[in-house]
């Protein structure tokens, strides 16, 4: 804010007191504005000769943001931060000390330059001070090897049982991460980690169990007797009574569920432990014993009666925890929740939204059916207070109850159009539509009320997905009521009001109503006729069509069936003959045919240097047409089934003597370029057509084989070929400079005639690259929640991005979903106007046939910069890696 002269004491007036307030009100990122550039200019003062520790520490907490924020040092940067930093051991500030381990760790050069600080840190391993012996050890663990790790084994044996608590963490949490690549080293300790095991340290305690069982982790015998003597032993820390309960629910879970009356194995040490002194163990001891397979109600009773304890706990934690694990026991035995309903209805009005969200939805699932109008009545009040996500398990667990009691239809139907009506989200107002049209199925009673409630949403729905999916429901359930008529006005508003995706939509369901009722026929015919006069083709063509089928009925009474099942290429070929033959005569849909003529088989042959060149061809339309074309040239059937082709992309200008397309087909092990040749000059013809493609930057193909296209005559079009090999299943990325390479012969103008001899010649085309979209092919998920529940969770991987500078959200969502080449699902690709998040959810497979889910949360600010959350799921980590890979090098 500029500087003013007035008197400092005076109050700000005008847009100086509004620019002061907005700078309150805006909190800022002490790391807001690094870079990394300056931070290492800032990193100088290390090597001076007065050495001021406090600004020493702000430059090196700098240093470690930047790595924590993934920033990399070049081999010369992180070798002169490691020395300069080196000279920092001779000043005596702890703090900063402290900080030096911290950035030693981190910022670790070539192991040549290591043994420069390891004498410091080895003299730190013997000092007095147990802060900096603690400290020194683990960076020594950290960034020494094997044969170092050798020479000071002795100190961190002796270590283990170091009576300094602090020391003897150190060297124990260091042996976990020395198991994975020193594990012969930690093994010869155990005496030593059995001596630690019994130490009345509870932290040093903790450690030494976790360390006992990681050694032994492989061998399922070790494991149940290492329990075994643990549950027998002196494990009283109740950090390391935790591990040990979890321990045991993995023996537990291991072992065959208990027969009869023979209770299962260390079933009675879990019930010991509900009785323990601290809640933590208390409580996991009750989570183990819900969690375990195939448990009986009597197994489960002493953990219900413990957490309907915590239930009424002061502490938020323990009564979250409660009602989160009764809420899972909830689904697989609710009698055994019922007698903790009456503490949970406390907890509706729970300050803590997310325990009232889980309290609520375990009622529902144990309620009884007279409780079900009072259950409603609390949770009405409850709604608007609460987030969508958790609105969406609400609304969720009241559609399995209205399925569980079918008679309380009409009050449940009632609740889920009222919070229908009121603000939320895409995502939330799809469940509620989604379990009306649930209910509509399951319930017959329920059909004709819950029209009427969709109806009404429809009159104020944002959500061009939502409104064509109950068009297209009221299409179909509308003429079947009592009183069809009632429906009409809600779908003829849509023509009239709504954008031209719904407004088709709209014609449709109308159509159906004309074709099933012969009452409403005449009508319907007058409102079709209004929508050929709209703005929009889609809608114009579609009254058209269905005005010709209605009139043609015997004044309505025959149903038509309004689907349109006629194939497009069998339409096109009948309208090409329309065409020739003139326009005498009306086009009959009739006479085109409903079946798709089979291709005829061809004659296939391994696919060779030596290759015959393609006949020419008509250009094909679609992508599917261009894969279609595939499968008639014998050269390439070794190369199996096509995953994906892409769209057609123009590799020369409009009105050049050329006109070249390329179509990009991938294989499981080779990617196929289409290049469809058109020669616009009539005084030539071109032979022996070819594409002489450049592989230098894209080193992962290998050229394996070119098909050229023998003749290009004036104003027909063929097909040359390109075939590149790649490592099978591998997402190979590269960028090709294209040369049309053909001998051109020169066609005599007055004769007609082409002469005998030609001349070489090329042309230069637009580049091509193949790209990881390429190899992404964009499937529908029809229940994106329940598909994305069914893949592993372990395969999760979620990340930031920062996507810049946007003019709006819904230009960012474009932008991601076309770096991706993935499918939008359930209409999440249409943002919201003036909205200033939002949430897209994409689908695809991978070739090699791998499934992957993405979930992407966008933001924008008021400078319009827009940030993203990407989640991926998929049948593999590596494959979510892979994803996230891509929006990284984009």
């Amino acid at each position: 804010m500029a500087a003013t002269a007035q008197d400092p004491s005076a109050p700000l007036r005008g847009p100086e007191k509004k620019d002061e307030d907005r700078d309150e009100d805006t909190e800022y990122s002490p790391f807001y504005g690094i870079e990394k550039g300056a931070v290492l200019q800032e990193a100088r003062i290390f090597n001076d000769a007065h050495i001021d520790p406090r600004k020493c520490q702000q430059v090196i907490t700098k240093l470690l943001y930047l790595l924590c924020q993934g920033e990399t040092f070049s081999q010369k940067e992180a070798t002169e931060v490691f020395f300069s930093v080196t000279k920092l051991f001779q000043n005596k500030d702890a703090n900063l000390r402290r900080m030096v381990y911290l950035v030693v760790k981190d910022v670790c050069p070539a192991s040549d330059e290591v043994i420069m600080i390891t004498s410091s840190l080895m003299k730190d391993m013997n000092s007095k001070t147990d802060l900096y012996r603690s400290n020194a050890i683990r960076v020594l663990c950290s960034i020494t090897d094997a044969q170092l790790l050798g020479q000071i084994e002795r100190y961190l044996k002796q270590a283990v049982v170091d009576k300094s608590p602090v020391v003897a963490s150190a060297v124990l949490v260091s042996a976990l991460h020395l198991l994975s690549h020193n594990s012969e080293i930690v093994k010869r300790w155990t005496n030593e980690i059995q001596e630690a095991v019994q130490s009345k340290q509870p932290m040093v305690q903790f450690h030494a169990v976790a360390l006992l069982h990681a050694l032994r982790a492989n061998d399922r015998l070790a494991v149940s007797k290492l329990v075994t003597s643990l549950t027998k032993g002196p494990v009283r820390s109740p950090l390391a009574q935790c591990l040990l309960v979890r321990y045991v629910a993995q023996v537990i879970s291991e072992s065959q569920a208990a027969s009869g009356n023979d209770s299962r194995p260390f079933y009675d040490w879990l019930e010991s432990c509900l009785r323990h002194k601290a809640e933590m163990v208390i409580f996991e001891a009750a989570r183990a014993i819900c969690n375990m397979a195939e448990v009986s109600a009597r197994e489960l009773t002493p953990a219900v009666t413990v957490l309907q304890l915590f239930l009424s706990s002061s502490k938020p934690v323990l009564r979250f925890a409660a009602v989160r694990t009764l809420n899972k026991v909830a689904m697989t035995h609710p009698m055994a929740v019922t007698n903790c309903n009456i503490d949970m209805e406390n907890l509706i009005s729970d300050q803590n939204r997310s325990i009232a969200t889980l309290a609520i939805t375990t009622l529902l699932k144990t309620g009884n059916e007279s409780s079900v109008e009072r259950l409603l009545k609390q949770i009405g009040n409850f709604m608007s207070d609460i987030a969508d996500e958790f609105k969406i398990v609400v609304v969720e667990a009241i559609r399995s109850l209205c399925l569980k009691f079918p008679q309380k239809y009409r009050a449940l139907m009632n609740f889920l159009s009222n919070v229908l009506r009121e603000d939320g989200g895409f995502e939330y107002k799809k469940a509620i539509v989604d379990s009306i049209l649930i209910l509509i199925r399951e319930i017959p009673d329920a059909k004709e009320p819950g029209l009427g409630h969709l109806c009404e949403f429809i009159e104020d729905c944002e959500f061009t997905y939502l409104s064509t999916q109950i068009l297209h429901l009221l299409g179909v359930e509308g003429p079947k009521t009592k009183d069809p008529a009632k429906y009409i006005r809600f779908i003829y508003n849509r023509i009239i009001l709504e954008n031209a995706t719904v407004r088709a939509a709209a014609v449709s369901s109308l159509a159906r109503f004309g074709a099933l009722v012969q009452e409403l026929h005449p009508r319907i015919l007058i409102l079709l006729r209004r929508a050929l006069h709209d703005n929009d083709d889609e809608v114009r063509d579609r009254a058209t069509l269905y005005l010709q089928q209605l009139e043609g009925q015997a004044g309505g009474l025959d149903a038509v069936d309004v689907k349109w099942n006629i194939p497009a290429k069998n339409l096109e070929q009948g309208l090409k003959k329309y065409m020739e033959n003139g326009f005498q005569k009306p086009f009959d849909l009739a006479s085109v045919p409903v079946a798709v003529a089979a291709s005829p088989a061809k004659e296939r042959k391994a696919p060779g240097r030596t290759l015959a060149a393609p006949a020419p061809t008509q250009a094909p339309k679609k992508q599917d047409d261009h894969a279609a074309l595939l499968k008639t040239l014998p050269q390439l059937a070794g190369l199996g089934p096509v995953f994906k082709s892409s769209a057609p992309a123009q590799l020369t200008e409009e009105e050049t003597e050329y006109n070249i397309v390329v179509v990009k087909h991938v294989f499981a092990s080779h990617v196929v370029f289409q290049f469809n040749c058109t020669n616009t000059v009539a005084e030539q013809v071109l032979e022996n057509v070819s594409v002489a493609m450049d592989l230098a930057e894209a080193e992962d193909f290998e050229e394996e084989a070119v098909l050229p296209l023998a003749s290009m005559a004036y104003g027909s079009v063929g097909q040359t070929y390109v075939v590149l090999a790649r490592p099978e299943g591998s997402m190979a990325l590269g960028k090709f400079v294209n040369i049309l390479k053909f001998k051109v012969k020169e066609i005599d103008p007055s004769t007609g005639e082409t002469e005998e001899e030609g001349y070489e010649d090329e042309y230069q085309l637009e580049d091509v690259e193949v790209t990881p979209a390429d190899y992404i092919k964009p499937v529908a998920v029809a229940n994106f929640r329940s598909v994305w529940e069914e893949l592993d969770p372990e395969s999760e991987m979620a990340d930031d991005y920062g996507l810049g500078l946007r003019d709006s959200l819904q230009d960012a969502v474009e932008a991601v979903i076309g770096i991706l080449g993935m499918q939008a699902c359930e209409g999440s690709d249409a943002v919201p106007p003036n909205a200033r998040s939002h949430t897209a959810l994409l689908a695809g497979v991978i070739v090699g046939d791998v499934q992957v889910l993405v979930r992407l949360s966008f933001g924008i600010d008021v400078s319009r910069q827009v940030a993203m959350k990407m989640v991926v799921r998929s049948d593999g980590r590596d494959v979510s890696e892979a994803i996230h890979q891509i929006i990284q090098d984009a």
